[in-house]
């Protein structure tokens, strides 16, 4: 086991923690010697007690954690959660202009509203009675770790977590906001820089991981630091550690893994990507998150589009489109395939060959020892 307070904190041997929303890659990375952490944002709590009975029955008994979305703010969050008044807020325009891209490569229009409707877990998920439901059967279940992937979690998950014995996180993009963490009393500060996929901030990692260490040490605090942001190496791990992190954590670099849900489709437009094949964009889900740019994150940054609807509206817009793009590109479709896309970080570039999750564990170790033991030659002894 490597000295870190993540090893200790969570119980395992090396300080990677893989956010995904396979239970394949969480398994792998837990058994591996890292710990895998469920995204469960989008499913109905029947759905997450299936995954995580999987994940238990094939885990051999390492830690895991959950990962949830509960923003400090969103539309409609004081209102509480109203299926009909969340699928009237989606304007014509919107759908309209998502079935404008789809026709324009040669995809017939369709009928997105039911898919609209079964995206909605994602909507209630955000809310408080939504979140509490998903945490109600997580905590049944041995997690090590629960992380709330924008803004501060709230007080029932901080009282749930306490009350199981069990560790909490936050994803922060900003030093103010690790402030704000660290006061409100989380145990794991997981800091992503602007290169992170998915929802991030616009700080490089290089300068938020040293910014935010030296305001939580200034605050006379002791909260580990997990790094994120464009990580998809060993030497990376490393860099981010001798910057003031205790650890990382990575998204990205599992989705082009053996075991990833990823569509085929984009998992081989990602390997063949450079790092500047991402955007970053509100386009997604109302709130700025990077993905690998296509024609479909393209149509979004035209002078002609509609503002991106705050989250979770916009979400509604999107996910259903995409959802039906991702099916039909899989079939061979070539506008499909063209304007297929997903979330992942400027590390893309980095990610240029398949393998299994335990083999990129296996990879973070040997690369990580190669890197310390490149820093200790630079020493004049």
């Amino acid at each position: 086991m490597m000295k870190s307070p993540i090893c200790d904190m969570l119980g395992i041997e090396f300080p990677l923690l893989a956010f995904t929303h396979c239970r394949d890659v969480v398994v792998a990375v837990s058994k591996a010697g890292g710990m895998g952490v469920f995204g469960a944002v989008s499913l109905p709590p029947d759905r997450l007690r299936e995954e995580l009975d999987w994940i238990v029955a094939n885990i051999d008994g390492k830690p895991f954690g959950v990962d949830l979305i509960v923003p400090n703010k969103f539309e409609g969050k004081s209102d509480g959660f109203d299926q009909s008044r969340i699928l009237g807020g989606v304007s014509q325009e919107h759908k309209d202009y998502a079935a404008s891209i789809m026709s324009e490569h040669g995809i017939d229009t369709v009928d997105l509203e039911d898919a609209r409707k079964k995206s909605l877990n994602f909507a209630k998920n955000l809310g408080t009675e939504g979140a509490e439901s998903s945490m109600d059967v997580a905590f049944q279940y041995p997690i090590k770790m629960i992380v709330n992937a924008l803004g501060v979690p709230p007080k029932s998950m901080m009282d749930m977590a306490k009350k199981h014995g069990v560790a909490t996180g936050a994803l922060v993009g900003a030093k103010e906001h690790a402030v704000n963490q660290v006061n409100a009393g989380v145990d794991a500060l997981i800091v992503a820089g602007g290169e992170a996929g998915g929802h991030c901030g616009d700080v490089s990692t290089m300068v938020l991981i040293p910014e935010v260490y030296q305001a939580v040490k200034a605050m006379g605090a002791s909260t580990p630091i997990l790094a994120a942001g464009g990580i998809t190496t060993g030497a990376q791990m490393a860099a981010a550690m001798a910057m003031g992190a205790d650890g990382a954590w990575c998204g990205s670099v599992w989705l082009t893994t053996a075991e990833a849900e990823t569509n085929p489709v984009v998992k081989e437009k990602m390997l063949a990507a450079s790092s500047r094949d991402t955007v970053r964009s509100r386009s997604r889900t109302g709130k700025h998150s990077r993905q690998l740019r296509s024609p479909w994150t393209d149509a979004w940054e035209t002078e002609t589009a509609p503002d991106p609807l705050p989250m979770p509206l916009q979400s509604l817009v999107s996910e259903p489109a995409l959802g039906h793009i991702d099916k039909l590109s899989q079939s061979g479709h070539e506008g499909a395939k063209a304007l297929a896309t997903y979330w992942v970080g400027q590390g893309v570039g980095l990610m240029n060959q398949s393998m299994s999750a335990g083999q990129v564990v296996q990879e973070f170790k040997e690369d990580y020892l190669t890197a310390y033991e490149r820093l200790v030659g630079t020493m004049d002894t």
